[in-house]
């Protein structure tokens, strides 16, 4: 692949951004203002590129003695720029990029995305930053780009590390870079419908449909629409209606069995080329949807798992050509597949399936453990637990194959978010035009039918798709609808209110109920905390979110049963037994007492981690350090060495005089809370809010530069060499929050305060610990405990001090099956590098079944993890999907390690607890080790309400169905 470089670029200053300065998201803004009306958008002018790596002017062609050349344009100097200090690449060029920093391994492929994402903007917004220099002649030659993506893709693709790693991608890309002459088609009808519906509101119903379920009949309701509104539509929007009509023409026309045989002249003579071959000759004059969808599947899949055994680029160009072509197919037919029975729809959701994986949106490891075939009974019959397992796992591959796009694309599409928000629909747009949106149309009529035949229904408004809605956490509220279709990271949460977001955001303040599409895991700290205080919970899809669009800012009533089933009406639909749910009790009524009565303020030295266990929660420490140092005496070969600082270290801190108030930094704390009080009389809570956050803020800045007692500093230093083996700044350590407010019996406080990753240097472990006992008086970490505790005013953090393990991957597992709710069961999630479960990253997650084996519930869909380097701070690495996290060997252990924790903990602490038990964990070199222990705390309230047990169906799992029974 030739490399063209521009030595100007190089040489000449740059007259609108300082080089080597990063540039705003506002200063791109503005440049993309500046190119849409430009003649010449993102580029400087013309030139001959010749192969000597000579420049020439546009008349002036390279000579033969030379070479041949090729002609495009050159960027302008802030474009050149960006790509330097932003990695932002606007109006890519091909022809005039090298292989290897396109496919750009070290951002992930950031370049080749980027390009993507390049192309559906100028389809939704006439052109982008290329408006008018799409009409700027000769900046870019179409022959000279498909040669280009020719040549790169056989330069990829004889890289067996690229596809067996980047199949998705890759495959997706063809869409995109130009390489055979075909165009995205299908992208084109969505993105022009698009435009129209922005111009023509009235059209919406219309864009709706047509990027929802497009069919054939659908270019006549645009014939009859235009006819219809011909009086108020402009010349202008009956142009681009009637380019619409033309691309719709285009898309729905037949794919050409036969010409398949036309891609495929280098696959002669190998088996692959046989079931080509064989597929065309069977299909050239099939008119019958189900035989064609069914033959294509299977050839998809065929064509996936050839492309991995095959070695020549050039043949796996081929391939995966006809794959796309195959995918054409099966997206045209699936509508005209009608299925009468269950055992039809069960049959079309297999093949629907078996192409989804063909297409690579889900990897063929996860396929497999899926097992969607139908394994009737001699009679032809089903039990409706049975059915609802296929169900399950169907519409588990759905929302997989919706993260595998997100995961692949999210982070470009978020960066160019920040200066254009039109991005932020190419992940939607990717999905729609995906297979799985077939697939995702038939496991809801699945849906559907045994709503109908358990009665376990959703009742969600008036939104189409009530399947697609899946309770995770039991329990009800009241409050207003916010709907989030954007990212919710800059969202300012409120506890009354009820939120549906994309993904939850990763700092959440508390909120009154919650339903994501992109569910995390459900072991996060998000997900526990939603568990244990009773926050009802639910996962829905993307269309859902759409659908309750229309509803964002209305007051609704929220309920998630305890079988998963979904209630949302509003207000005044509302019947007296819900009312009477709201009805204003005691302040104090319901929540937690935090116990104080046995905290030992007066150990004021630095604890050995292996000198205390789970007997001294609440008093010398918080329960991560005590029951740390319980499972150091049970396991010590699988604990790592550590230090506490007591609660009584805290408090003498906190003792010493704050600066500027004539106070210590305690009795300022509880002159705060006493005024607070006062205030209860006469002003809202809403107001006494904003006074406590105002000076829990001066007393957070206060503690950070609090000064630390030198005998403190010295007996520090000394501990920590003397416990961790080498000085402090030699040792990465992790300092984790541990206050007497965590892992209480109704109130588990997961992930509220602060904890440090691998921090090495000796300065900024000291002032980390400052961080860390700041962190309890965080907006977050207040309002949560002011919500739910009588004396949120009593916290006392402990520190727990542990040297850093660069795991491979890391996790937790919980004592108990929380998707079947069967307590001999477990259930494990495992992200890649450290801390990605916990922090709700999509995580790899099984059911672990106490009479044998496991079942696979989630893939990892995460495509950045944590490395800890020994130099301290945190690495960011990719990670690719085609392996699984967790192998045998690992899943068997944490069985073994489970079995003796339910027998152990118990025994060797005298406790009468029964429950199951929440435990972070990770493995370094297939070696385990164990970080944290806690109850796992669920809502005892909201499982024992009377309400949510009136909602909830008794569902006979055990009912016949028999397999020709009509769906309809």
């Amino acid at each position: 692949m030739k490399k063209y470089i521009v030595l100007s670029f190089f040489l000449l200053g740059f007259s609108t951004i300082v080089c080597s300065q990063s540039v705003s998201n506002d200063q791109i803004k503005d440049l993309i203002t500046s190119y849409k009306n430009d003649v010449r958008g993102p580029y400087k002018d013309i030139r001959w590129f010749c192969t000597d790596g000579s420049l020439r002017q546009p008349k002036d062609p390279c000579p033969e003695n030379i070479g041949p050349g090729v002609q495009h344009a050159r960027y302008k100097d802030a474009v050149v720029n960006i790509g330097k200090t932003n990695h932002i690449y606007l109006g890519q060029i091909l022809a005039y990029t090298d292989a290897a920093e396109f496919w750009d391994v070290q951002h992930n492929h950031s370049r080749l995305k980027q390009y993507q994402l390049d192309k559906y903007l100028r389809t939704i917004d006439n052109g982008w930053v290329n408006q008018k220099g799409q009409f700027y002649r000769g900046s870019i030659q179409s022959e000279d780009e498909e040669a280009w993506g020719i040549e790169f893709y056989k330069w990829l693709l004889a890289n067996d590390t690229n596809i067996k790693q980047n199949y998705f991608l890759i495959r997706q890309s063809l869409k995109d870079i130009p390489h055979s002459g075909d165009d995205n088609v299908a992208q084109l009808m969505r993105s022009q419908s698009k435009v129209i519906s922005d111009v023509i509101p009235e059209f919406m119903d219309l864009r709706v449909k047509i990027h929802s379920l497009p069919e054939a009949s659908d270019i006549q309701k645009v014939k009859n629409f235009k006819q219809a509104n011909s009086s108020k539509i402009s010349i202008a929007n009956g142009k681009k209606i009637d380019e619409l009509i033309t691309t719709m023409t285009l898309f729905f026309k037949p794919v050409d069995v036969s010409a398949l045989a036309k891609q495929t002249t280098a696959l002669k003579n190998t088996e692959i080329g046989s079931k080509i071959n064989g597929f065309i000759s069977s299909n050239s004059d099939t008119s019958e949807p189900s035989k064609l969808i069914e033959e294509s599947s299977q050839l998809l899949y065929d064509i996936r798992e050839a492309v991995i055994t095959e070695t020549s680029g050039a043949k796996r160009l081929q391939l995966l050509d006809v794959s796309l072509k195959l995918e054409e197919i099966v997206f045209k037919t699936a509508q005209d597949w009608e299925t009468e029975t269950v055992d039809e729809l069960l049959n079309k959701i297999c093949y629907l399936g078996l192409a989804t994986a063909g297409a690579g949106y889900v990897e063929l490891s996860e396929w497999q453990e899926l097992d969607l075939g139908v394994k009737p009974s001699e009679n032809k019959t089903m039990t409706l637990d049975e059915l609802t397992q296929v169900l399950e796992n169907a519409r588990r591959q759905v929302e997989w194959s919706s993260s595998m796009v997100k995961a692949n694309y999210q982070h470009v599409v978020d960066q160019y978010t920040a200066f254009e928000p039109l991005a932020y629909g190419f992940i939607d747009d990717k999905i729609r035009g995906s297979v799985a949106l077939h697939l995702g149309k038939a496991v809801s009529d699945l849906g559907d039918f045994i709503a109908k035949e358990s009665s376990l229904t959703n009742k969600v408004l008036d939104v189409p798709n009530q399947s697609g809605f899946r309770g995770l956490n039991p329990g009800y509220a009241l409050g207003e609808l916010v709907v989030v279709s954007g990212s919710p990271e800059d969202i300012e949460v409120s506890s009354n209110k009820i939120y549906i977001f994309q993904r939850s955001p990763s700092d959440l303040k508390p909120i009154a109920g919650i339903a994501t599409v992109s569910e995390g895991n459900m072991v996060s700290h998000v997900q526990l905390l939603a568990r244990n205080l009773g926050i009802p919970n639910a996962a829905l899809s993307d269309d859902n979110l759409q659908s309750l669009l229309k509803y964002n800012g209305e007051t609704v009533f929220y309920a998630v049963s305890n079988k998963g089933n979904i209630i949302m009406k509003l207000e005044k639909d509302m019947t007296e037994s819900e009312r009477s749910l709201f009805v204003k009790k005691e302040r104090k009524e319901g929540k937690i007492a935090v116990p104080i009565e046995k905290i030992r303020l007066d150990e004021t030295h630095i604890l050995n981690l292996r000198s205390v266990d789970a007997s001294n929660s609440g008093q010398l420490c918080g329960p991560k350090a005590a029951n740390l140092g319980q499972l150091k005496k049970m396991f010590p070969d699988k604990v790592v060495e550590g230090l506490v600082i007591p609660f009584g270290i805290f408090k003498s801190h906190m003792d010493q005089q704050m600066p500027d108030q004539n106070k210590t930094y305690w009795e300022f704390l509880n002159a705060m809370f006493a005024k607070a009080e006062q205030m209860s009389q006469d002003n809202s809570d809403a107001e006494i809010e904003a006074y406590q956050l105002s000076q829990l803020e001066i007393l957070r800045v206060a503690i950070k530069k609090m000064p630390m007692k030198p005998e403190f500093l010295s007996e520090l230093e000394k501990d920590f060499k003397s416990i961790l083996g080498n000085e402090m700044g030699d040792v990465p350590v992790f300092l984790r929050s541990d206050t007497n407010m965590e892992d209480l019996k109704e109130f588990t406080g997961a992930g509220l305060n602060l904890t440090l990753f691998n921090v090495a240097d000796k300065n900024k472990i000291i002032e980390g610990i400052k961080d860390v006992w700041a962190s309890p008086y965080t907006e977050r970490s207040f309002k949560w405990r002011q919500k739910y505790l009588l004396n949120p005013e009593n916290v006392f953090p402990s520190i727990l001090v542990i040297p850093s393990v660069d795991v491979d991957y890391s996790g937790v597992l919980i004592t108990k099956g929380i998707s079947n709710s069967n307590d001999n069961d477990l259930t494990v999630a495992f992200s890649r590098g450290a801390g990605g479960a916990v922090d709700g990253q999509s995580a790899e997650t099984y059911l672990i079944k106490n009479e044998g084996g496991f079942q696979f519930l989630a893939p990892a869909r995460e495509s950045y993890f944590n490395r800890l380097p020994i130099t301290g701070g945190m690495e960011k690495q990719t990670s690719t999907f085609d392996d699984f996290v967790l192998n045998i060997q690992n899943i068997n252990e944490i069985r073994d390690l489970a079995k003796t924790i339910r027998i152990a903990i118990p025994k060797e602490t005298n406790s009468d607890y029964e429950g199951a038990y929440d435990v972070e964990l990770g493995f370094k070199d297939n070696k385990l080790w164990l970080f944290q222990i806690r109850p796992f705390v669920e809502n005892k309230k909201a499982l024992s309400s009377e309400y949510l047990e009136s909602i909830t169906p008794k569902i006979n799992k055990s009912k016949v169905i028999l397999l020709s029974k009509n769906i309809n």
